[in-house]
């Protein structure tokens, strides 16, 4: 995959979606004690289907990360991590192994059960990212366990003829396709980098749920001023086509979309379903051992 040199031409949108709200995050820890902030938490699971989780890392004191993530284990969803700086070594139950580095994305799917530890690679200096939980169709739950690495020079990069860079980790933009795609739940995952003065449009369906979370700078959003280490959530209009970000400084963003699975969703800790009694089996398959066997 390379980068597209030629600017590209942005959409015409006729009625951008706006801001239905914005969200700070709660700060909290994982793994053996890796401090992060949670932005898309339990509670809006339903309303931002299929995603399910979005954690952000970064922190330049190795107290903060340097333990990282032992052994745990998922079933019933996938996990897209996406290293800015620092390295992270996963190894997993299905055999996987590999380093994500500065600009790289790891995208795992659980599917029926997987165990698997991500450490840091380093000892001092910055380590920063991102981990999405993107839920699994019912029928896709108890699917093999994947796994791919895709180093910055593997995911598709383009540059809008206002200036905007982008990188596509999924979906498609501006007619490039990303690293990866997903027929039912439709994923768009686009990192976008805006210099001051400049904006990026991207085209939405409308039966689609989207928010952005800035990680640089400031954005606005139809008139609505989106700080650092905020989440948007992107109003739900059937008549919007899609969305406008505008930056007066220098700003970073992720913009994040996709098609509801509109199925139930029924979490315990690292397993998620679709029925009480599918977390049971989930638990008892863990405890004897078999949530990470290979068929």
């Amino acid at each position: 995959m390379s980068t597209t040199t030629s600017p590209l031409t942005s959409p015409r949108l006729t009625q951008p979606r706006a801001v239905e709200q914005l969200i700070a995050g709660q700060a909290t820890s994982d793994g053996a004690g890796v401090k992060l902030t949670r932005v898309l938490t339990h509670h809006l699971q339903e309303r931002l289907d299929p995603y399910l989780m979005l954690d952000a890392f970064g922190s330049d004191n190795p107290d903060d990360y340097i333990a990282g993530f032992p052994d745990h284990p998922h079933r019933g969803f996938e996990t897209v991590t996406y290293m800015i700086a620092g390295r992270m070594l996963h190894r997993d139950s299905a055999g996987h192994e590999g380093l994500l580095q500065n600009g790289g994305v790891q995208w795992m799917t659980a599917g029926r059960g997987v165990i698997h530890s991500e450490i840091p690679q380093q000892e001092a200096g910055v380590m920063e990212g991102f981990q999405l939980w993107l839920n699994l169709p019912s029928g896709r739950k108890m699917a093999a366990p994947w796994y791919r690495d895709f180093q910055n020079a593997d995911l598709p990069q383009f540059t809008t003829e206002g200036g905007a860079q982008v990188t596509v980790i999924a979906g498609s933009s501006h007619g490039v396709t990303g690293a990866v795609t997903r027929e039912v739940t439709e994923p768009l995952y686009l990192d976008i980098h805006l210099s001051a003065g400049t904006h990026f449009a991207q085209a939405l369906p409308t039966t689609h749920n989207a928010f952005i979370y800035v990680y640089r700078g400031e954005v606005t959003v139809a008139g609505q001023t989106v700080p650092a280490q905020r989440m948007a959530l992107l109003a739900n209009d059937p008549a919007s086509d899609g969305v406008v970000i505008a930056a007066s400084a220098d700003a970073k963003v992720l913009l994040i979309a996709g098609k509801p699975l509109r199925e139930p969703i029924v979490q315990y800790g690292p397993f998620v379903m679709n029925s009480q009694q599918e977390i049971y089996e989930a638990i008892a398959d863990f405890r004897a051992g078999r949530l990470g066997e290979q068929a």
